[in-house]
C-alpha cells in the first residue's frame, strides 16, 4: 500500500497560508515516489511573514520568561508524543536510516529542554553596585529573525534556532532546505500552534526568498546553516543595515590518528566509521580526512577497513539492518561520485567498504556504496573540497607537528578529532584551528548541547548550543544610574 502523500503550507500569522505553486519532494530511496509537496512562496508572500513577525515583536518582547518557557515546553512534548510519525516522515524525504531519524529528533528535544532550563538564568539581568553608582546589564531580544536551514539535519538545525530565539522574545521567519521540507516543517507547525500568531512564521522557496530574508530592513538577525559560498552572498545582501549573524558553514573536519593509538580498539575504531559514515557522510560536522602517523598506517588501514565492512550495511531506511541509506538527491550523489573519480584517474586506491543489502533497490535510488580512498594526495580535491557524502580519504603523516600542518592547511575550521593516548591527544588538539575538536571520537557521537558550537575561519560566524547560543539571540543593554550626573569639570 502506497503512502500518503504530504502537503504542507506555509505559516504566517499563526494560519497556513497556500501558495500558488507547489514543489514534490522525491523519496531518495525510491525516487519515483512523490513523499509529498512543499509551497513555492513568493518575495510577497515572505514580505508579509516578515512584517507580522515585526508587528508582534513589539508586543512579544514583552512577555515573561516563564510564559515562553512554559509554551515551549508544551511544544517539547507534543514532539515527544509525535516522534514516530515525524521520524518516518523525515526517513522517507530524507533518505537516513530510521535509526538516524529518531536520533536528530532526540538531539533536538534535548537542546530545546536545556534552553528551556537555562534561558532564566541566562537572560537574568546583572546589577552592579560601585564606586560610581549602579550599572545593571540586560540581555535584550534582538526582533525579527531569518533562519534558513539546510536539509541534512533539517529539525535540528532549525530547532537549534527555533528555542533559543523565541525564549529570548523575538519573533522569527524560518525557511527550510526545500531538499528536506516535510518533516521539519511539522515540527515548526508544532511549535508555532503553541506561541501566539506571528511569533513563529514559516515560508517555503526559491532563491528569491532567500534573498528577502537576508536583506529586507525589517529582518533584525540572520541564522543560517548551510555552505560557506551561499553565505558569502547573505553577508552582502545583508550589510546594507548591519544584521547580527549566526553562520554554522561547511567543514573540511580532519581526524589524526596519533602514533598511540591503539588499532586493536575495536569500539574506537567502530567510532571512527561511524563519524565518517553516519548519514552517509551528510553532516557538516563528520569526519571527512582521515591522517594516520604513517609507523601504523599500513595496520590501521587493514583495521579500519574490517570494521567498516562489519558496521557498514546499505540499503532502505527502514530496514532495522540497515546503517546508511542513500544520498538525498541525485546532484549531491554525482558530485561525490566525481570526487572519487577524480582521485581514481590520478591513481589513488579505492575500496569499497560495507554491504549492500539489496542490489535491486541499490540501483533504483540514490545510493553510493562507502568508499575509502587510499593514495590521494593533500592537494586533490577529494581532500581539499567537502564531499558531504560516504567516501573519506585516508592520508599519512611524519610526526605530529606534520600532521598539525596537514589538518590545518584548509580553509575550513568546524570540528576536528585527535585519536590516541589522551594527554598525547589534548597536546595535539591544542595545536588544531577549529571551533570544536573531540578526543577519541568525533562527529555527533562527540556533540555535547550544553557547549557552544561552531567553527573558525570559513566555517562560520558565532556559536549555536550551550548558554552562548542563547545570548546569539540578545543585544546587551547597559543601563546605568551613576552617583554624581555631571562631569566635575562643569563650570558653573
Amino acid at each position: 500500500m502506497a503512502e500518503k502523500e504530504i502537503i504542507i503550507d506555509a505559516i504566517i500569522n499563526g494560519e497556513k497560508y497556500k501558495a500558488e505553486k507547489q514543489e514534490p519532494r522525491e523519496n531518495p530511496t525510491h525516487p519515483n515516489e512523490i513523499v509529498g509537496y512543499a509551497p513555492v512562496n513568493t518575495v510577497e508572500d515572505t514580505i508579509k511573514a516578515i512584517d507580522v513577525a515585526h508587528e508582534t515583536f513589539i508586543t512579544w518582547r514583552e512577555s515573561s520568561i516563564d510564559d515562553r518557557v512554559e509554551r515551549m515546553r508544551r511544544a517539547i512534548q507534543k514532539i515527544k508524543d509525535n516522534t514516530p510519525e515525524i521520524a518516518k516522515l523525515l526517513s522517507r524525504e530524507h533518505g537516513k536510516a530510521l535509526y538516524d531519524s529518531e536520533g536528530e529528533i532526540g538531539v533536538s528535544l534535548m537542546w530545546m529542554e536545556y534552553a528551556c532550563d537555562n534561558v532564566k538564568e541566562v537572560l537574568k539581568n546583572e546589577v552592579q553596585e560601585h564606586d560610581n553608582g549602579k550599572t545593571i546589564i540586560a540581555k535584550d531580544a534582538i526582533g525579527v529573525v531569518s533562519a534558513i536551514t539546510p536539509w541534512n539535519y533539517p529539525i535540528s538545525l532549525s530547532t537549534i534556532k527555533i528555542a533559543p530565539a523565541l525564549l529570548a522574545g523575538n519573533t522569527m521567519v524560518l525557511k527550510p532546505s526545500p531538499l528536506a521540507p516535510l518533516a521539519v516543517s511539522r515540527v515548526v507547525e508544532i511549535i508555532a500552534d503553541e506561541f501566539p500568531p506571528g511569533v513563529l512564521n514559516m515560508v517555503h522557496g526559491e532563491a528569491d526568498v532567500g534573498v528577502e530574508l537576508t536583506s529586507n530592513p525589517k529582518i533584525a538577525k540572520i541564522a543560517f546553516t548551510g555552505g560557506t559560498e551561499t553565505a558569502k552572498h547573505i553577508m552582502k545582501a545583508a550589510a546594507d543595515t548591519i544584521k547580527h549573524m549566526t553562520l554554522e558553514l561547511g567543514g573540511n573536519d580532519a581526524a589524526i590518528i596519533l602514533s598511540d593509538f591503539d588499532v586493536n580498539d575495536v569500539r574506537a575504531m567502530r567510532r571512527l566509521v561511524i563519524s565518517n559514515f553516519l548519514t552517509a557522510g551528510q553532516i557538516c560536522m563528520i569526519a571527512k580526512r582521515v591522517y594516520v602517523d604513517q609507523s601504523i598506517y599500513d595496520q590501521f588501514v587493514e583495521k579500519y577497513i574490517e570494521a567498516a565492512n562489519k558496521w557498514i550495511r546499505v540499503g532502505d531506511p527502514f530496514d532495522n539492518n540497515v546503517t546508511v541509506g542513500p544520498v538525498n538527491n541525485q546532484k549531491q550523489a554525482e558530485y561525490v561520485q566525481s570526487l572519487v573519480d577524480d582521485a581514481a584517474g590520478k591513481g589513488a586506491k579505492i575500496v569499497k567498504l560495507g554491504t549492500i543489502l539489496d542490489q535491486e533497490l541499490f540501483e533504483e535510488g540514490y545510493f553510493m556504496q562507502p568508499t575509502v580512498v587510499l593514495g590521494a594526495d593533500q592537494n586533490d580535491p577529494i581532500v581539499v573540497e567537502e564531499q558531504f557524502g560516504p567516501t573519506v580519504p585516508i592520508l599519512p603523516f611524519e610526526n605530529d607537528q606534520h600532521a598539525i600542518e596537514l589538518a590545518n592547511d584548509s580553509i575550513f575550521g568546524l570540528t576536528s578529532s585527535v585519536w590516541g593516548k589522551e594527554e598525547h591527544a589534548i597536546d595535539v588538539a591544542k595545536h588544531i584551528q577549529a571551533g570544536t575538536t573531540m578526543i577519541n571520537t568525533a562527529a555527533v557521537q562527540g556533540l555535547d548541547v550544553r557547549f557552544p558550537f561552531g567553527g573558525v575561519k570559513q566555517s562560520g560566524i558565532g556559536r549555536e548550543y550551550g548558554k552562548e547560543g542563547i545570548l546569539a539571540y540578545t543585544d546587551t543593554h547597559v543601563i546605568n544610574v551613576p552617583k554624581n550626573r555631571d562631569l566635575p569639570y562643569i563650570p558653573e
